[in-house]
Protein backbone atom coordinates (compact mmCIF):
# COMPACT_ATOMS: atom_id res chain seq x y z
CA UNK A 1 0.00 0.00 0.00
CA UNK A 2 1.11 3.15 -0.94
CA UNK A 3 1.25 5.95 1.64
CA UNK A 4 1.47 10.00 0.10
CA UNK A 5 0.37 13.10 1.02
CA UNK A 6 -2.29 15.57 -0.87
CA UNK A 7 -1.74 19.63 -0.50
CA UNK A 8 -5.17 20.55 -0.22
CA UNK A 9 -6.34 24.61 -1.58
CA UNK A 10 -5.40 26.50 1.55
CA UNK A 11 -2.23 24.44 1.92
CA UNK A 12 -3.23 21.69 4.67
CA UNK A 13 -1.18 18.50 4.06
CA UNK A 14 -3.59 15.23 3.83
CA UNK A 15 -2.48 12.18 4.97
CA UNK A 16 -3.51 9.32 1.80
CA UNK A 17 -3.86 5.61 1.39
CA UNK A 18 -3.46 3.98 -1.79
CA UNK A 19 -3.90 0.23 -2.60
CA UNK A 20 -4.19 -0.71 -6.36
CA UNK A 21 -3.96 0.67 -10.22
CA UNK A 22 -6.63 3.07 -11.34
CA UNK A 23 -7.86 2.33 -14.94
CA UNK A 24 -10.37 3.15 -17.23
CA UNK A 25 -12.47 -0.12 -17.18
CA UNK A 26 -13.06 0.17 -13.20
CA UNK A 27 -13.48 3.47 -11.58
CA UNK A 28 -11.20 4.21 -8.78
CA UNK A 29 -12.90 4.36 -4.92
CA UNK A 30 -12.01 7.15 -2.79
CA UNK A 31 -13.03 6.20 1.30
CA UNK A 32 -13.81 9.42 3.70
CA UNK A 33 -13.85 7.98 7.32
CA UNK A 34 -16.00 9.84 9.79
CA UNK A 35 -15.82 12.61 12.57
CA UNK A 36 -13.30 11.60 15.15
CA UNK A 37 -11.43 8.35 13.21
CA UNK A 38 -9.34 8.64 11.00
CA UNK A 39 -8.61 6.31 7.57
CA UNK A 40 -7.62 3.34 9.45
CA UNK A 41 -10.79 2.32 10.08
CA UNK A 42 -11.29 1.04 6.67
CA UNK A 43 -7.80 -1.11 6.68
CA UNK A 44 -10.16 -4.54 7.58
CA UNK A 45 -12.38 -3.39 4.11
CA UNK A 46 -8.99 -2.98 2.15
CA UNK A 47 -7.90 -6.17 3.37
CA UNK A 48 -10.42 -8.07 2.02
CA UNK A 49 -10.63 -5.91 -1.73
CA UNK A 50 -7.00 -5.63 -2.30
CA UNK A 51 -6.01 -6.77 -5.62
CA UNK A 52 -9.35 -6.14 -7.14
CA UNK A 53 -9.83 -2.08 -6.82
CA UNK A 54 -8.19 0.43 -7.18
CA UNK A 55 -8.98 2.39 -3.24
CA UNK A 56 -7.49 5.15 -1.98
CA UNK A 57 -8.36 6.30 1.89
CA UNK A 58 -7.32 9.68 3.95
CA UNK A 59 -7.52 11.58 6.83
CA UNK A 60 -9.72 14.67 7.25
CA UNK A 61 -7.86 17.68 8.35
CA UNK A 62 -7.55 17.99 11.95
CA UNK A 63 -7.27 13.83 11.55
CA UNK A 64 -5.33 11.03 11.96
CA UNK A 65 -1.63 12.05 10.34
CA UNK A 66 -3.04 15.25 8.48
CA UNK A 67 -2.82 18.53 9.23
CA UNK A 68 -4.34 20.34 11.75
CA UNK A 69 -5.47 23.89 11.16
CA UNK A 70 -6.14 26.65 13.33
CA UNK A 71 -9.73 26.77 13.95
CA UNK A 72 -11.72 28.25 11.12
CA UNK A 73 -10.15 26.26 8.36
CA UNK A 74 -12.63 22.82 9.17
CA UNK A 75 -16.08 24.09 7.49
CA UNK A 76 -17.58 22.26 4.89
CA UNK A 77 -16.28 24.09 2.30
CA UNK A 78 -12.83 23.18 3.49
CA UNK A 79 -13.63 19.10 3.75
CA UNK A 80 -15.38 19.41 0.43
CA UNK A 81 -12.07 21.03 -1.41
CA UNK A 82 -10.31 18.45 0.39
CA UNK A 83 -12.28 15.37 -0.47
CA UNK A 84 -11.92 16.78 -4.07
CA UNK A 85 -8.38 17.14 -4.10
CA UNK A 86 -8.03 13.33 -2.96
CA UNK A 87 -10.31 12.74 -5.94
CA UNK A 88 -8.52 14.35 -8.55
CA UNK A 89 -5.38 12.43 -7.44
CA UNK A 90 -6.74 9.40 -7.03
CA UNK A 91 -8.02 9.45 -10.77
CA UNK A 92 -5.24 11.71 -12.37
CA UNK A 93 -3.40 7.93 -13.97
CA UNK A 94 -6.96 7.03 -15.43
CA UNK A 95 -9.19 9.79 -15.74
CA UNK A 96 -12.99 9.91 -15.27
CA UNK A 97 -15.07 9.74 -12.33
CA UNK A 98 -14.31 8.06 -8.90
CA UNK A 99 -16.55 6.33 -6.63
CA UNK A 100 -16.72 7.93 -3.35
CA UNK A 101 -17.39 6.13 -0.27
CA UNK A 102 -17.98 7.16 3.03
CA UNK A 103 -18.93 6.63 6.32
CA UNK A 104 -21.17 8.88 8.50
CA UNK A 105 -19.85 12.64 7.95
CA UNK A 106 -17.86 10.97 5.27
CA UNK A 107 -20.89 9.96 3.94
CA UNK A 108 -22.85 12.98 3.79
CA UNK A 109 -19.21 15.09 2.44
CA UNK A 110 -19.45 12.49 -0.46
CA UNK A 111 -23.25 13.01 -1.18
CA UNK A 112 -22.36 16.98 -1.28
CA UNK A 113 -19.71 16.39 -3.55
CA UNK A 114 -22.44 14.33 -5.58
CA UNK A 115 -24.71 17.30 -5.66
CA UNK A 116 -22.18 19.87 -6.42
CA UNK A 117 -20.02 18.05 -9.21
CA UNK A 118 -21.77 15.32 -10.34
CA UNK A 119 -19.50 14.74 -13.09
CA UNK A 120 -16.71 13.34 -10.86
CA UNK A 121 -18.95 10.76 -9.07
CA UNK A 122 -19.27 7.16 -10.94
CA UNK A 123 -21.26 6.24 -7.64
CA UNK A 124 -21.88 6.23 -3.92
CA UNK A 125 -21.19 4.10 -1.56
CA UNK A 126 -23.24 5.00 1.98
CA UNK A 127 -21.95 3.58 5.51
CA UNK A 128 -24.38 4.47 8.05
CA UNK A 129 -25.14 7.79 6.36
CA UNK A 130 -27.70 10.73 7.22
CA UNK A 131 -28.31 13.67 4.22
CA UNK A 132 -28.64 15.95 7.04
CA UNK A 133 -31.69 17.61 8.20
CA UNK A 134 -34.07 20.41 6.62
CA UNK A 135 -35.36 21.92 10.10
CA UNK A 136 -33.32 24.50 12.08
CA UNK A 137 -34.53 22.64 15.09
CA UNK A 138 -32.42 19.24 14.13
CA UNK A 139 -29.73 21.00 13.24
CA UNK A 140 -29.37 22.34 16.08
CA UNK A 141 -29.72 19.52 18.27
CA UNK A 142 -27.40 17.24 16.03
CA UNK A 143 -24.59 20.61 16.39
CA UNK A 144 -25.14 20.55 20.31
CA UNK A 145 -24.27 16.94 20.28
CA UNK A 146 -21.65 17.39 18.52
CA UNK A 147 -20.17 20.04 20.70
CA UNK A 148 -20.18 17.90 23.98
CA UNK A 149 -18.84 14.76 21.93
CA UNK A 150 -15.70 17.18 21.01
CA UNK A 151 -15.38 17.92 25.16
CA UNK A 152 -15.31 14.58 26.13
CA UNK A 153 -13.20 13.01 23.18
CA UNK A 154 -10.44 16.13 23.16
CA UNK A 155 -10.74 16.65 19.55
CA UNK A 156 -8.27 19.42 17.77
CA UNK A 157 -9.93 22.72 18.49
CA UNK A 158 -12.38 23.97 16.12
CA UNK A 159 -11.98 20.69 14.44
CA UNK A 160 -16.08 20.00 15.59
CA UNK A 161 -17.84 22.60 12.62
CA UNK A 162 -16.64 19.47 10.08
CA UNK A 163 -19.50 17.60 11.40
CA UNK A 164 -22.01 20.51 12.09
CA UNK A 165 -24.86 21.15 9.88
CA UNK A 166 -25.62 24.48 8.92
CA UNK A 167 -28.22 24.29 6.00
CA UNK A 168 -30.69 21.91 4.19
CA UNK A 169 -28.47 21.78 0.77
CA UNK A 170 -27.56 18.45 0.54
CA UNK A 171 -31.03 16.79 1.65
CA UNK A 172 -32.86 19.42 -0.71
CA UNK A 173 -30.87 18.28 -3.67
CA UNK A 174 -30.62 14.84 -3.23
CA UNK A 175 -33.12 13.58 -5.67
CA UNK A 176 -30.70 15.38 -8.29
CA UNK A 177 -28.00 12.91 -8.23
CA UNK A 178 -28.41 10.12 -10.55
CA UNK A 179 -25.09 8.04 -9.71
CA UNK A 180 -25.94 4.01 -8.24
CA UNK A 181 -25.88 3.74 -4.76
CA UNK A 182 -25.32 1.05 -2.24
CA UNK A 183 -25.89 1.62 0.88
CA UNK A 184 -24.76 0.14 3.94
CA UNK A 185 -25.90 -0.31 7.71
CA UNK A 186 -25.84 -2.06 10.67
CA UNK A 187 -28.90 -3.67 12.03
CA UNK A 188 -28.67 -1.79 15.69
CA UNK A 189 -28.04 1.65 14.27
CA UNK A 190 -31.06 3.02 14.34
CA UNK A 191 -30.34 6.74 14.04
CA UNK A 192 -29.66 6.35 10.37
CA UNK A 193 -32.21 3.75 9.33
CA UNK A 194 -34.35 6.35 8.47
CA UNK A 195 -32.00 8.05 6.20
CA UNK A 196 -31.98 4.08 4.53
CA UNK A 197 -35.69 4.94 4.02
CA UNK A 198 -35.14 8.07 2.56
CA UNK A 199 -32.31 7.01 0.06
CA UNK A 200 -34.59 4.25 -1.35
CA UNK A 201 -37.60 6.91 -2.12
CA UNK A 202 -34.86 9.78 -3.43
CA UNK A 203 -31.39 7.85 -4.94
CA UNK A 204 -30.98 5.41 -7.50
CA UNK A 205 -30.10 2.96 -4.40
CA UNK A 206 -29.13 -0.79 -6.54
CA UNK A 207 -28.66 -2.58 -2.93
CA UNK A 208 -29.54 -1.54 0.70
CA UNK A 209 -27.82 -4.11 2.60
CA UNK A 210 -28.45 -4.36 6.19
CA UNK A 211 -25.86 -6.47 8.31
CA UNK A 212 -27.44 -8.21 11.46
CA UNK A 213 -26.28 -7.46 15.12
CA UNK A 214 -24.21 -4.28 13.43
CA UNK A 215 -23.89 -1.03 14.87
CA UNK A 216 -22.45 2.21 13.26
CA UNK A 217 -19.01 1.03 13.09
CA UNK A 218 -20.43 -1.68 10.47
CA UNK A 219 -17.45 -1.64 8.06
CA UNK A 220 -15.05 -2.33 10.82
CA UNK A 221 -17.06 -4.88 12.88
CA UNK A 222 -18.26 -6.41 9.60
CA UNK A 223 -15.83 -6.24 7.21
CA UNK A 224 -16.13 -9.46 5.07
CA UNK A 225 -20.24 -8.57 4.59
CA UNK A 226 -19.28 -5.00 3.61
CA UNK A 227 -16.52 -5.75 1.22
CA UNK A 228 -18.86 -8.56 -0.72
CA UNK A 229 -21.53 -5.96 -1.12
CA UNK A 230 -19.01 -3.71 -2.50
CA UNK A 231 -17.73 -6.59 -5.14
CA UNK A 232 -21.45 -6.78 -6.01
CA UNK A 233 -22.35 -3.56 -6.31
CA UNK A 234 -18.99 -2.77 -8.65
CA UNK A 235 -19.84 -5.70 -10.53
CA UNK A 236 -22.78 -3.95 -11.35
CA UNK A 237 -21.42 -1.05 -12.48
CA UNK A 238 -19.34 -3.13 -14.92
CA UNK A 239 -22.67 -4.60 -15.93
CA UNK A 240 -24.10 -1.00 -16.94
CA UNK A 241 -20.65 0.46 -18.67
CA UNK A 242 -19.71 -2.33 -20.56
Amino acid sequence: MGVGRVTAPDGVELAVSTIGSANSAVPPMVATHGWANDRSVWAPIVQELAGELAMTTWDLRGHGDSGIPLPGAYTRSHALADLAAVRDGAVSSAGGPAVLMGHSLGGFLSLAHAVDRPDEVAGLVLVATGPGFRKAEARDQWNESVRESAVKIGVPPGSEEISMHFDSHVIDHLDEIRVPVLVLLGERDKRFAASASLFERDLDVRASVVVPDQGHMVHVKAPVECAAAIRNFFAGLAGTTA
